[in-house]
């Protein structure tokens, strides 16, 4: 082989090493075996790759077969992000629940049992936790993903989720950098900006990372947000200023930085997904993340062949790629170090700290005097529309764990201006229980309510988004999200049990 096929053959591998695809179907194709022997490095699970951990760990175990060192990676954030549980809702309530909790030793629990979990499926990378302070209460993608608004807060419980996590050896990528919690717009959809000084960044957003840098996290994931403070040209995940010489230079993190999503629409509809990649691996990240509905061969081949162009054309120094694919290996090394032995993981189970913690969540306001519901009563789910991140494919709500508690239950979802008056329409005589998500940021919800509320004032309310709204009904639950667990204690408290 000629100096220069080796270069190029050296070149190709690095190129594949920092890219994260996903795929379609619940084994693995034949395209993403072959390119893991060619120097693929990295595969993403999402929602549609999974339906059992059964079905995660046989999959997990045909990558490794080809490549033993492979890193598996999710966005498995427990809550309202749930990708091992995508069909049924998380037995593990999200940060916002645990933030209201306010211990971070069951923080720390919840974390390494949903480790656990995931190691014990193959999966040794997780794009979790969010360390975004959701100062916006008007965010539309943060929201219960953040463990709260207070900065400090936020901080101690993503050092413990970081912790527990990585204690069960599953790598942690602690989200979104530099802060996606300030944002009015969905990065999914258009590039969000945050007009902040650089003295408010410093004492609000960034400590949070600060935290988990000193925690140990293994791996830092950008976010696709125009902060002019500190870049007043290009976003986060493009910025040199903010990926080099803050994040590594003036916080010390020397872990892997991956990109959010190449293809969400604040990067791939201003660069393109191939320039981003080029521009981003230039700025200093290592790796990108290929989720959304990029999942073949094709967008694979793409981004390689342009972080090669790049390369020849002098845009991206090739020492910043081979820096970029070796910071990929050495998180596989660490990975496969600290990888579970077949019995430590059973060991160390704790199957019920899900439970637990979403019960110590709700947060019950009682108008008058309440009893328990003892007959079946009628669910009216108001339902928005869910951000990307969330999806809807994840049941959520309390009519499934009140028909278990109350055999006879019924249900419908509502949305839009006529929806409080058609709930009344099919609830009739039934007792209603009147479940939101995030009522403060959304007009109609709220009129909803006041609708049933003036019609039926012994209503119950759940609401299992952002608890901002004040509390009205007979009976006001909040839950703190929408995980399954947070629907279980919900109707536990409901049916007095």
């Amino acid at each position: 082989m000629t100096t220069l096929a080796r270069a190029t053959d050296t070149l190709t591998r690095d190129a594949l090493t920092v890219l994260q695809p996903g795929f379609a179907g619940t084994t693995a194709p034949d395209w993403l075996l072959r390119r893991l022997g060619e120097g693929l490095a990295s595969v993403a699970l999402f929602g549609r790759n999974v339906t059992s951990p059964e079905q995660v760990a046989a999959l997990t175990a045909q990558l490794r077969a080809e490549r033993e060192d492979v890193l598996v990676a999710i966005d498995e954030e427990g809550g309202d992000v749930t990708r091992l549980e995508v069909r049924t809702g998380s037995s593990f309530p999200g940060n916002h629940a645990l933030g209201a909790v306010d211990d971070v030793g069951l923080t720390r629990a919840v974390a390494a049992e949903l480790g656990r979990r995931l190691a014990a499926a193959g999966v040794d990378f997780n794009w979790a936790p969010s360390a975004d302070v959701n100062s916006n209460p008007d965010n539309p993608v943060i929201g219960v993903r953040s463990f709260g608004a207070d900065t400090d807060l936020v901080a101690r419980h993503t050092a413990a989720y970081v912790t527990g996590m990585q204690s069960a050896g599953v790598a942690t990528c602690t989200k979104h950098f530099p802060g996606h919690g300030d944002t009015g717009i969905d990065s999914h959809h258009a590039m969000p900006r945050i007009d902040v000084d650089a003295g408010v960044l410093a004492e609000r957003d960034l400590v949070p990372f600060r935290a988990a840098v000193a925690a140990g996290t293994r791996a830092v994931m950008s976010a696709h947000i125009l902060v002019p403070a500190l870049d007043p040209d290009l976003p986060a995940t493009l910025s040199r200023r903010i990926l080099t010489d803050l994040l590594r230079g003036e916080m010390g993190y020397d872990g892997l930085i991956v990109t959010d999503g190449i293809e969400m629409r604040a990067i791939a509809g201003t660069y393109g997904i191939e320039r981003g990649t080029a521009m981003a691996i230039a700025a200093g990240a290592d790796a990108i993340c290929v989720g959304g509905g990029l999942s073949d061969e094709g967008t694979v081949r793409r981004l390689s062949d342009a972080l090669v162009a790049a390369v020849r054309a002098g845009e991206l120094p090739e020492e910043r790629l081979a820096d970029a694919a070796e910071r990929v290996r050495a998180l596989a090394r660490w990975t496969a170090a600290n990888r579970p032995d077949g019995g430590r993981s059973e060991d160390t189970a704790d199957g019920d700290v899900g439970l637990r913690a979403a019960r110590r969540a709700v947060r019950v306001t009682v108008a008058e005097e309440f009893t328990p519901l003892t007959e079946p009563p009628y669910v009216a789910a108001f339902t928005p529309v869910a951000n990307i991140a969330v999806g809807d494919e994840t049941p959520w709500g309390v009519a499934a764990e009140l028909r278990r508690l109350l055999p006879g239950t019924e249900t419908g979802a509502f949305n839009g201006a006529d929806a409080g008056s058609e709930a009344l329409a099919a609830a009739g005589s039934r007792r209603i229980v009147a479940v939101v998500r995030d009522e403060h940021r959304h007009p109609w919800m709220a009129s909803a309510l006041d609708v049933l509320l003036a019609a039926r004032p012994d209503t119950v309310v759940v609401e299992m988004g952002v608890p901002r709204a004040e509390a009205r009904g007979a009976l006001h639950l909040a839950t703190h999200g929408a995980a399954r667990v947070c629907g279980r204690a919900a109707a536990e408290a409901i049916a007095g049990v």
